[in-house]
């Protein structure tokens, strides 16, 4: 009995303790490397395709330059290269430089059009403007900027016509005082108009003041309401009003009660999983705009393609192009941050509810808020 306590209290001692301790994160690699089964491997330079990745631990990743037509802009670990883009003559473009290896080609407007930005990924070009007869021009039409005309003298514009002076107006100020002087129907009834300006103006001004004066007086009382009462009687008579503000840069989130003074300004005690926001997204967002809505969050058109040719079914296409801007804070310029754990970082997720309101997808932006309960 005593050598099997003693063997058991041995085995005790020599037994691993690193399999009993979780790892706290996963192993970082360097810029420019991917972790490939705890392995760090070298991507692809731009203008090459994955071949082979690496097998061990400072072995290269194979690669191959990207085909004819085929293009690659960015360090990857991709097995397909980007094809080539043509440039549409239909469309009054022309091709200012050839496809590369490493640069898709670049497209250019024929004369007589410039290139008009439709997004940041998207371009067409359009009719230069011809100056009408009443109009001089004052830039030519460039092939990034349009023509740039103005009236001519002694003509004023309305809405997009040029109208010849006819009473002194503020665009026709020559004719205040050239104006004869046995013309007083004329003059009175400008003289009328300018007081009726004036006296508009001052009724605008002093409604704004009013306006100005009644809320400043209003917050004023609020506040002096609430500095009478203790915090002992806020907690009891409005737990509500218990709540703290914690401020993240721009971006206020109301979180909930008990965030610790130390953690403040970016205390966020409610965690959003990103797969789960992503998930919930595609179920909201029309099949039609998803495209449109990662776009305006900045992931580029690149991105997008790649999700396209590597994923057949659109749904996991648009999850992936969702999860490369969920994670474009994680980069070394994102500043930002898309988080850490899986979860949604703040500051991304009003970028998302904003982006949503300006493309009138406000009913999607609201069931958001009320899903996740914020306020």
């Amino acid at each position: 009995m005593a050598t099997l306590g003693v063997l058991l209290l041995l085995a005790c001692v020599f037994t691993p303790t690193s399999t009993l301790i979780p790892t706290s994160r996963e192993r970082e690699c360097p810029y420019g490397d991917y972790l490939e089964n705890g392995i760090c491997c070298n991507k692809c330079p731009a203008g090459f395709k994955l071949v082979e990745k690496c097998r061990g631990e400072g072995k290269r990743t194979n690669c191959t330059q990207c085909p004819p037509d085929q293009y690659s802009d960015t360090m990857n670990f991709y097995p397909k290269c980007m094809p080539c883009k043509s440039c549409n003559k239909k469309k009054h473009e022309v091709e200012v430089s050839k496809c590369k290896a490493d640069r898709n080609t670049q497209c250019g407007c024929e004369d007589g059009f410039y290139i008009f930005a439709i997004d940041s990924e998207t371009t067409e070009c359009l009719k230069c403007t011809l100056c009408g007869s009443d109009e001089r021009e004052v830039q030519k039409c460039t092939a990034e900027r349009n023509t740039v005309c103005e009236c001519k003298e002694n003509f004023y514009r309305v809405k997009r016509k040029c109208e010849p002076c006819k009473s002194c107006a503020a665009d026709c100020k020559h004719l205040c005082k050239s104006l004869p002087s046995h013309n007083s129907g004329d003059s009175e009834e400008s003289g009328k108009a300018y007081i009726v300006q004036i006296l508009t103006g001052v009724v605008v001004v002093a409604m704004t003041l009013l306006m100005l004066l009644i809320i400043y007086m209003a917050t004023k009382r609020l506040t002096k309401k609430s500095a009478h009462k203790s915090p002992s009687q806020i907690s009891e008579t409005s737990p509500e009003l218990s709540e703290v503000l914690c401020q993240n840069e721009e971006v206020f989130v109301r979180p909930v009660i008990g965030c610790p003074e130390s953690k403040l300004p970016d205390c966020v005690p409610l965690e959003i999983k990103t797969h789960d926001l992503i998930y919930t997204l595609l179920d909201l967002v029309p099949v039609t705009q998803v495209k449109q809505l990662v776009r305006s969050l900045g992931v580029t058109e690149t991105v997008i393609e790649r999700a396209e040719l590597d994923y057949r079914a659109s749904k996991e296409a648009h999850y992936q192009m969702l999860k490369a801007w969920t994670e474009m804070g994680s980069q070394p310029s994102g500043g930002g941050g898309g988080g850490r754990g899986g979860m949604l970082h703040s500051a991304l997720l009003q970028e998302l509810l904003l982006k949503l309101r300006q493309m009138h997808l406000g009913g999607v932006a609201e069931k958001l808020e009320t899903k996740y309960t914020i306020h």
